[in-house]
């Protein structure tokens, strides 16, 4: 991820979204009362002491929740140390440090052992590996009827308005519809249990209002990676409040089969 305009590395600009997403509660769209509510529908489905992964974790929110319900192990996967410091400060003001496992690595590269993963949770960080490459990637790790609650960008709407179609092919290619990603989940081992969009409200509440207060801290202060990384995301947002109607998050909610 280059500008040419401003001759900013990969590097610096990587550095750069994860200062900016830096101190936030979420690295990503996401609310808790949503999570609690599909998680509630597929307990029952899980053993009594599940071995849980929140894959892509960011600062924890997700794995702190995750914690808290089943009283649990929690294996919390991201590539950044500082997301993942930030997290075990908040585990350990909670007192849930010692149920976080705190793990920085690839998420496509975990190497675990086959059927260790009973509850598979990932928010917002599939499209790393692009959805069908991460459903192929963890599958291997499910049990026997072990379940995954993987969040992934689709679309919503067909045919996609030209505008959409095109942002997206830019941004995201891999960007598919609901019905594409679920024949996906199945031919990747899954049965899909549901599908459940992550309402528009949840990005400007949970995320995006946060994010734009960060981006004023930050703006205009002559680091040309961070004007860059702001400049993007500015743009996506204003992306997303013209045209939330035809593409969010959806929730697939998975189980191993």
């Amino acid at each position: 991820m280059t500008s040419n305009e401003t001759q900013i590395s990969e590097e610096q600009y990587i550095k750069g979204l994860i200062e900016l997403h830096g101190g936030l509660d979420r690295q990503g769209p996401g609310d808790i009362d949503f999570s609690k509510q599909m998680l509630s529908s597929v307990k029952r489905l899980l053993p009594e002491n599940p071995r849980i992964a929140d894959i892509g974790c960011g600062s924890g929110i997700g794995a702190l929740m995750l914690a808290e319900l089943f009283q649990a192990q929690i294996k919390a996967v991201d590539f950044s140390r500082d997301f993942l410091d930030q997290m075990m400060v908040s585990a350990k003001e909670r007192g849930l440090e010692s149920l976080i496992d705190p793990i920085e690595c690839d998420m496509g590269a975990l190497g675990w052992s086959e059927g260790s993963i009973d509850l598979l949770w990932s928010e917002g960080a599939a499209y790393n590996l692009t959805f069908e490459g991460a459903l192929k990637a963890w599958r291997p790790f499910m049990s026997d009827g072990g379940i995954a609650v993987i969040s992934e960008l689709s679309y919503f709407s067909e045919p996609m308005p030209a505008d959409v179609k095109e942002y997206w092919q830019n941004a995201y290619p891999a960007i598919a519809t609901e019905v594409v990603n679920k024949a996906r989940a199945t031919a990747s081992g899954f049965e899909v249990i549901d599908v459940q969009r992550l309402p528009s409200q949840a990005w400007w509440d949970n995320y995006y209002n946060p994010l734009i207060s960060k981006m004023n801290e930050y703006k205009d202060q002559g680091n040309r990676a961070m004007d860059a990384v702001i400049r993007d995301t500015q743009q996506e947002i204003d992306f997303f409040e013209a045209h939330s109607d035809h593409y969010g998050y959806s929730f697939y909610l998975l189980k191993a089969v």
